[in-house]
């Protein structure tokens, strides 16, 4: 199968960057951080979680950035909780919403209302006015089980999209990425992204400094500094670091051009995608 650089119509030794910012609709901290991160600063893509919260609000603040949907099945807080907004009971915990963690939620959800689940929230967020650019899985909770990662590439093959993937590759029995470039779903070759608490920024300068050939997705959480963010989640300081980082940190910017790659966006990959 053509490769990705390739399809996007590079060089074979080209190397792209996406730097996404994930954690739009979740308050309405990150949807500033979000927004201004693409707006104001280098991050090309954003993930809206659409049962989170301030969803509804990141719809409002839209003017067509790139933005996909992080399709979201878990809540991982204990004291902020968001549900399935097709109430499905399999989805469900005994807190007021999803499970915290994709463990929970493998051994409770029936597998036709997580994929009615999913589907619902990509069908919301175009109601909601959003181009939608691509599919990835919050806290990887579809990418890491055969049945659950099946409905995730039904979905990219439904609603033509490329996908997000963790990287190493999680054992599924099968390589992910080389299944969705069979089935014509564009995928980036490499994804750098830093489990909380963790530094962002340490990962992100290392992979800059030896950036390989291809398409490589950075993540970063930007979020602004509010009493509503320091109340929900204790790695605060992490998620304002990041917004710092792709908004203005000139050295990280002035690293990315050292690196000689070139941004792009999930949009780009749509393209590429559906215009084969």
């Amino acid at each position: 199968m053509p490769s990705a650089l390739e399809r996007l119509g590079f060089s074979a030794d080209a190397k792209l960057v996406l730097i996404v910012a994930d954690g739009l609709g979740s308050s309405n901290a990150a949807n500033i951080g979000c927004y201004r991160a693409m707006r104001d600063g280098v991050a090309t893509s954003a993930g809206l979680q659409v049962p989170a919260p301030w969803a509804r609000g990141a719809a409002a603040e839209y003017h067509g950035e790139d933005v996909g949907v992080a399709l979201t099945v878990n809540a991982e807080y204990d004291l902020y909780r968001w549900g399935p907004v097709t109430q499905a009971p399999s989805l469900l915990d005994g807190n007021g919403g999803f499970p915290k963690t994709p463990t929970d939620l493998w051994e409770h959800a029936d597998l036709e209302e997580t994929r009615r689940e999913c589907r619902a929230q990509i069908e919301r967020a175009v109601l909601w006015g959003f181009d939608v650019t691509h599919l990835s899985a919050h806290l990887g909770a579809l990418c890491s089980r055969p049945e659950f990662f099946d409905i995730f590439l039904d979905l990219a093959l439904e609603f033509e999209l490329p996908i997000s993937l963790p990287d190493p590759a999680v054992d599924l029995g099968f390589e992910a990425r080389t299944l969705a470039a069979e089935e014509g779903v564009l995928v980036p070759d490499a994804e750098v992204a830093v489990p909380l608490p963790g530094s962002s920024r340490a990962a992100i300068e290392a992979m800059i400094r030896d950036l390989p050939v291809g398409v490589t997705e950075l993540h970063v959480r930007p979020a602004e500094d509010t009493p509503e963010l320091r109340a929900i989640t204790p790695q605060w300081a992490q998620r304002v670091a990041d917004a710092h980082l792709v908004t203005q940190d000139w050295s990280f910017r002035a690293a990315l051009d050292r690196s000689g790659a070139t941004l792009t966006t999930y949009r780009a990959l749509r393209t590429a995608q559906r215009s084969s």
